[in-house]
């Protein structure tokens, strides 16, 4: 499959990485290839020659699948910039948080309750396929579910289209995850997405981003 990544930090390295390792094709988009170049994204693409680099524009514009993984602050300016004929029609995974640091840490969300980052993409784009899922653990763990009870802890999907959750439940169980949980149509994110503040204190006292949140039948 082809695959566009949009972002270039660690959770958009994560999930390039992985997917390529896996046999997709991969390129990971960004607003300024010269100017990625020649930061610190250098070094990772060096030990990944297999993953390519383009604007956010051109790289959606080959992807079949394309992930969001910039920062919910700036998805939707990243995602115009990927242009809405580009997403028309493709599913597309978001995996971003709205989060706050303008009062310092922790993080408080920019919209909650009766909305979500993932609903505003897709009025944003309605003819893009949105599904939200992986933004509830760390990048590590996205990609490498078994590195903590051997995948068996949880992650969710949530979407408007059936197929586009399937597609996406597939890429989940080939990262390793074992409890992939439909949550239903894209509203349920907002549940999804206000995890992260419980996320956020759980890292604070456990000190340490490998843990994940499992539910027990």
């Amino acid at each position: 499959m082809r695959i566009a990544v949009l972002g270039t930090g660690s959770v958009g390295q994560a999930i390039a990485a992985r997917t390529a390792e896996l046999g997709h094709q991969v390129t990971i988009g960004t607003r300024d290839v010269a100017a990625t170049q020649a930061g610190a994204y250098a070094a990772w693409a060096a030990e990944h020659s297999e993953v390519g680099l383009a604007t956010m524009a051109a790289a959606a514009a080959d992807a079949e699948l394309v992930v969001n993984a910039t920062s919910g602050n700036g998805s939707l300016a990243a995602l115009t910039a990927a242009g809405a004929e580009n997403l028309s029609g493709k599913v597309l995974l978001d995996v971003a948080n709205p989060l706050d640091f303008s009062a310092g840490f922790p993080p408080s969300l920019t919209v909650q309750n009766t909305d979500s980052l993932a609903e505003r993409i897709q009025r944003e784009f309605p003819h893009a396929k949105v599904v939200k899922s992986l933004n509830t653990m760390t990048a590590e763990l996205m990609v490498h579910p078994r590195q903590l009870a051997d995948g068996a802890h949880s992650v969710f999907v949530s979407g408007d289209d059936a197929e586009a959750k399937r597609v996406v439940t597939e890429l989940l169980v080939s990262f390793g995850h074992t409890d992939v949980i439909d949550l239903g149509d894209l509203s349920t994110a907002r549940g999804a997405e206000m995890l992260v503040p419980l996320w956020v204190r759980l890292y604070g006292r456990l000190d340490t981003a490998i843990f994940n949140i499992r539910v027990v039948r």
